[in-house]
């Protein structure tokens, strides 16, 4: 353990970091782990019975007959249990059982509710390390998402109503609450600081293809975004929140290849309401991915190159060239050229709707 404690974290193998990564638990009922764990000891009764059937002539019982079924069934029976043997045995065949039938699975409840937490603690522990494990070696082209407070919720919440799958989005925050909240809805979680090197490598941000820096504060959001760009892969976005406008260009030399001004943008809004609530509404129906209209990206079509945007069926706000956005006005956007992306509005189904057109 000490070896340990000195050991950085993205260099541990998977059990010891049970407890600061956490995978999403799987939901199941208690009626579906009581019925795995009865399945799983009928399971080791019928092999511990065929091992002694099988090898019946090296066992003797008190009668001096011989081995039955019935005898390899009952002393696979009393051996699993560890009952063991007393002085008062079953000697004839309905008393056995009996014994197999009544008393084993009383005797097997009664150790389930003996000893099940314990079992479900170390079970736990171990399918957790197991996880992580199998996590770490597979875990490619995720989302990291940095800081888990109003602005990291709703990150993710945006990139879920973009269809991103829950697993593939990891969520790095130093409160265990926030986490946990994290986890409730699919999302892998792990504990530390976005400012340590050890933590964003345990998250795999080496292997990311986004990093969404959430912090509450602007000095840490610029030390969390240097780091995460030195870690990152080339090619992998960096997108980072700041509160005042003029840190902006502080997370941009730091390597973001976006920039959020909260502070501005909510401004902006509450002053907009104030005269056109309406116009505030359309944007945040816009922001909204879920439903209703959202703001999409989509590849130009073969038949679409040299055509202009302006006279194609989507409502088209922009043209994305070469990693740079024009708006539908400027007159590098009169043409739709290989390769471009456009920028358009698109209209969201909600999925009971969607539902209810596929019935």
């Amino acid at each position: 353990m000490k070896h340990l404690m000195g050991e950085p974290l993205s260099e541990r193998p998977g059990h010891s970091l049970v407890g600061v990564v956490k995978m999403p638990d799987t939901v199941e009922s208690p009626v579906q782990a009581i019925m795995k764990r009865v399945i799983g000891a009928l399971a080791a009764l019928i092999a511990a019975v065929l091992i002694v059937y099988l090898d019946r002539d090296g066992y003797r019982d008190v009668n001096g007959d011989g081995l039955s079924l019935l005898d390899a069934v009952y002393y696979a029976t009393v051996s699993l249990s560890t009952t063991g043997y007393g002085d008062i045995t079953p000697a004839s065949s309905s008393a056995r059982l009996i014994n197999v039938l009544v008393i084993t699975p009383l005797r097997v409840l009664f150790l389930i509710v003996l000893v099940g937490t314990t079992l479900e603690v170390l079970t736990e522990r171990s399918r957790q390390a197991l996880r992580i494990q199998k996590w770490r070696t597979k875990v490619r082209d995720h989302v990291v998402v940095i800081g888990y407070g109003t602005k990291g919720r709703s990150a993710v919440s945006a990139l879920l109503g973009d269809g991103t799958d829950p697993g593939s989005i990891v969520v790095v925050d130093t409160a265990q609450s926030a986490l946990d909240a994290a986890s409730a809805i699919g999302l892998v979680t792990v504990l530390g600081s976005g400012t340590s090197n050890d933590v964003l490598k345990v998250a795999g941000v080496p292997r990311a293809r986004a990093v969404v820096v959430a912090a509450n504060r602007d000095d840490t959001a610029v030390l969390v975004t240097l780091t995460a760009r030195e870690l990152a892969r080339d090619g992998a976005q960096v997108v980072a929140a700041v509160r005042e406008r003029e840190n902006e260009h502080l997370l941009r030399q730091s390597g973001a290849d976006s920039v959020v001004v909260s502070s501005e943008t909510a401004g902006r809004l509450l002053g907009m309401a104030t005269a056109t609530p309406t116009v505030v509404d359309m944007v945040e129906d816009l922001l909204t991915p879920d439903s209703g209209l959202a703001i999409a990206e989509r590849d130009v079509e073969p038949e679409e190159i040299g055509g202009s945007p302006r006279h194609l069926s989507d409502i088209v706000l922009g043209v994305v060239r070469g990693g740079k956005l024009y708006r539908i006005d400027a007159a590098e956007a009169d043409a739709v050229e290989a390769g471009d992306k456009l920028l358009y509005v698109k209209k969201v189904t909600p999925p009971e709707e969607d539902e209810l057109v596929r019935r």
